[in-house]
């Protein structure tokens, strides 16, 4: 069953505007099922996940390319083959005026935008396809949210769930570390993956981390890094602005599916899960990943912080609106109370004509529904939309391309 994604508008704007498109995202997220449903049939495919198709793009990267005889090509998994990129560029330059010619995908981050922005800088169109978002793909509670996640697997087919998240969890450890840097020691690795898992939605110290492992600071950086070049955790900065505190400075590092952060801090069900210590570090781990889906969804790069004081004042998710920030604090609660917007006051209070008077209170009601100080109550699951309403009241739905 193909669920229709929220990018393709998006998707199909950058396909009539630029040679090339690069759709980036974690494995399994669905690219290549998406390009495949919304490219159509006029595009030849090749993965370059097949060894021999590997090694010929690598060894005669012109004998491969001249294959396609000028048909639209989609290059699969592109990352594998980044000596790839010039050639394509040398094809894209011949014939600058044909649009949708060459789509890429790619699974990794780091290293790849920088060969991309080397060699199709000003020619390609860079999207993310992130796992299914509360826009495409609603779970009927919030237990099922955080127990099945967003990939396509899991979220449509409840009873493959723990199979497919062991194996995705074994693959990646298997596989894709190997390919971005060489980690020997898989155990040490794994008992660092648990641990992140168990600190998601709180500061990334790697000191910390360093000294309850075992091993060096550079080496937690470089694990980190790992992480997120593979779309496993998502570091949410904070926002430097003082407003007349001083201000926490290290990253909150979140896992970006609950269902791998579920399954790494051996959480029994999604019930136990939500009812458990970890209950409102899921919410708000959550509520952080929609927001960075919502802006993928527009093509754009997420424009999310976090603050916090060091006399302990700390509002959990800003999202920044054209010039002004839009407070969230995130509740497990079902019955808000003016205790619950203390940090949103306090902090509208500090940062003025800079922060919209309309603060959230993202939490288990049913709908919407008006607190003091002109501050709302949202509900969990109507939190992607609102979101999605204020980006496009605001202008700032509008795609930015560039790597």
């Amino acid at each position: 069953m193909y669920v229709s994604r929220a990018l393709r508008p998006v998707f199909d704007h950058a396909l009539a505007s630029f040679p090339c498109v690069l759709v980036t995202g974690p494995r399994q997220s669905g690219k290549t099922t998406f390009l495949r449903n919304e490219a159509g049939e006029r595009f030849a495919y090749l993965s370059l996940d097949d060894p021999l198709e590997r090694s010929f793009a690598t060894t005669d990267p012109v004998g491969f390319l001249d294959r396609f005889a000028g048909r639209p090509v989609v290059l699969d998994e592109i990352q594998h083959t980044p000596a790839l990129l010039p050639y394509v560029k040398m094809r894209i330059d011949a014939s600058p005026q044909q649009a949708g010619r060459w789509l890429l995908t790619s699974s990794q981050q780091f290293e790849l935008m920088r060969n991309v922005s080397e060699s199709l800088a000003g020619r390609v169109a860079i999207l993310e396809l992130l796992p299914f978002s509360r826009l495409e793909h609603p779970h009927a509670t919030l237990e099922e949210a955080v127990w099945l996640g967003g990939y396509p697997v899991p979220a449509l087919h409840a009873d493959r769930r723990d199979l497919w998240v062991s194996g995705y969890l074994r693959t990646y450890l298997e596989r894709d570390l190997r390919q971005l840097q060489n980690v020997h020691d898989l155990h040490t690795f794994e008992r660092f993956l648990e641990l992140c898992a168990a600190r998601h939605g709180q500061t990334f110290g790697r000191a910390a981390l360093a000294r309850e492992i075992g091993i060096s600071e550079p080496t937690v950086k470089a694990w980190g890094d790992i992480l997120q070049a593979s779309y496993v955790s998502y570091l949410l900065h904070p926002l430097y602005q003082n407003y007349g505190k001083r201000v926490v400075k290290t990253p909150k590092l979140y896992f970006r599916d609950p269902a791998l952060a579920c399954a790494l801090t051996r959480q029994p069900s999604g019930a136990a899960a939500i009812a458990g210590p970890m209950g409102g570090a899921l919410l708000e781990g959550w509520v952080v990943g929609e927001a960075v889906k919502v802006f993928a969804v527009a093509g754009r790069k997420a424009d999310i912080f976090f603050w916090r004081s060091h006399d302990g004042l700390e509002i959990d998710l800003i999202v920044q609106v054209g010039r002004r920030l839009q407070p969230v604090e995130v509740k497990l609660t079902a019955t808000p109370t003016v205790g619950h917007i203390a940090a949103l006051e306090k902090f509208k209070a500090l940062a003025g004509e800079d922060v919209r008077r309309e603060g959230w209170v993202v939490c288990r009601v049913a709908e919407e529904r008006a607190l003091p100080g002109g501050n709302v109550a949202v509900p969990w699951h109507g939190f992607a939309h609102k979101l999605h309403q204020l980006l496009e009241l605001n202008g700032e739905d509008s795609p930015h391309f560039s790597p």
